[in-house]
């Protein structure tokens, strides 16, 4: 072995911290067009999936963005059953919390 090649081990851990976790969900948005922000279409009927490891998997239809939200924030086992929070890995961009810099100020 090179002393620049990386060991597989190293290599391995590497690689299982950047793959997405089993169980993460998302709702794709079933509007005609091209898949766009979730945002733009608030009423439009989500298919929600959830990734296996190796493909998305569907999981329910929801009518709307509001009805696909519980199905795919799961309660927080750390927090106690009540309480709800998204997955830090969840590829839907309005349940991830951001810094809100770019947000207009309510009025």
């Amino acid at each position: 072995m090179d002393a620049e090649d990386e060991p597989l081990a190293e290599w391995y851990a590497r690689r299982a911290r950047r793959r997405r976790a089993p169980g993460t969900r998302d709702a794709i948005t079933l509007a005609p067009g091209p898949r766009r922000g979730a945002h733009l279409f608030r009423d439009a009927p989500r298919l929600v999936v959830e990734w296996d490891g190796f493909a998305w998997q569907p999981v329910a239809v929801a009518e709307s963005y509001a009805e696909a939200y519980p199905l795919i924030v799961r309660p927080d086992e750390a927090a106690g059953p009540a309480t709800v929070f998204p997955q830090a890995d969840t590829p839907v961009p309005l349940l991830r919390k951001g810094t809100g810099r770019h947000r207009k100020p309510d009025r």
